[in-house]
C-alpha cells in the first residue's frame, strides 16, 4: 500500500522547496499526475516522492532540462526514448573525457615545442591557420589572452611565435570546455614561469568536474531505475 503524503507541502519539505514548486512539478509533468480529494485538493504518495528524488538526482547529473524530458516521457509511457535521452547523456560524457585526454596530450606537446623562428602572421592568416573566425581572435585579445603587436606602418595586428603558440593553447582549452575567465591565469604563469603546472592542474580539475558528474549520473540512474521498476515493470520476455 502507497503511504499518503497528502498535500504538496509534506512532499516539498523533503527536498526543502517550496509547495508551489511541487505543484510545478506536477504541472510540468515530471511528477506522476495526482488525484484529488473530495475537496479538490491534490493528493500525494509515495510514488511522487520517488519520482522527485529521481527527477532532482536527474537534474544533478544532466541538466534541469535534460531532466525534465526524461521524466516526461517516462510519465508518457515512452520508456524506450528516457533510456535513449540518458544514452545520449552518456555518451556526450565520454566524448568530453576523451576529448579532454586528448586535448591534454596535444598541449604538451605544443608548449614543448619551440615556437618557429619566423615572421608575424596578420590575423586573417592566423584565424585560417588555427581554423577560427578572425571575430574570435579579436574576442581572445579583448579577453586579453592575447597581445599581438601592431604592424608600425600599417597599424595591422601580426602575430609572432609566441602570440601563435599561445593562440594554438587558447584554442585547444576551448575545445576542452574551458571558459575565457578560467584561460588566463593558465597563460599568465606559463608565459611568467614557464612551468606547465597550471595548465596541468586545470586539465586535472576538468577531468575531476567530469568524474563528479559521472558519479551523480549513477546515482540519478539508481534512483529512476528504482522508481521504473515498480511503476513500469518491463514484461518478462515470452518463453521460447
Amino acid at each position: 500500500m502507497r503511504k499518503t503524503l497528502n498535500r504538496p507541502v509534506d512532499l516539498a519539505r523533503l527536498v526543502g522547496v517550496s509547495a508551489q514548486q511541487i505543484r510545478n512539478y506536477l504541472d510540468a509533468g515530471v511528477l506522476p499526475p495526482a488525484a484529488r480529494s473530495e475537496t479538490g485538493y491534490r493528493r500525494l504518495d509515495d510514488r511522487h516522492r520517488r519520482a522527485l528524488l529521481a527527477y532532482r538526482a536527474l537534474a544533478d547529473g544532466h541538466g534541469w532540462v535534460a531532466a525534465g524530458d526524461i521524466m516526461r516521457a517516462v510519465h508518457a509511457g515512452d520508456r524506450p526514448g528516457a533510456l535513449a535521452m540518458i544514452d545520449a547523456e552518456h555518451a556526450e560524457l565520454h566524448r568530453r573525457r576523451e576529448a579532454l585526454k586528448l586535448t591534454a596530450e596535444a598541449l604538451e606537446t605544443v608548449v614543448d615545442t619551440e615556437p618557429p623562428a619566423r615572421a608575424g602572421l596578420h590575423i586573417g592568416e592566423l584565424a585560417a591557420h588555427l581554423g577560427v573566425r578572425t571575430s574570435t581572435l579579436r574576442v581572445w585579445e579583448d579577453a586579453e589572452l592575447l597581445a599581438p603587436q601592431r604592424d608600425p606602418a600599417t597599424g595591422y595586428r601580426t602575430y609572432g611565435p609566441k602570440e601563435i603558440r599561445d593562440a594554438r593553447i587558447i584554442l585547444m582549452l576551448r575545445q576542452g570546455m574551458h571558459r575565457l575567465p578560467q584561460i588566463r591565469p593558465i597563460l599568465d604563469d606559463l608565459r611568467r614561469t614557464g612551468s606547465r603546472d597550471a595548465l596541468r592542474a586545470s586539465i586535472a580539475q576538468r577531468h575531476a568536474e567530469i568524474g563528479r558528474r559521472a558519479e551523480q549520473m549513477l546515482a540519478a540512474a539508481a534512483l529512476l531505475h528504482a522508481y521504473l521498476a515498480e511503476e513500469l515493470p518491463v514484461e518478462p520476455a515470452a518463453a521460447p
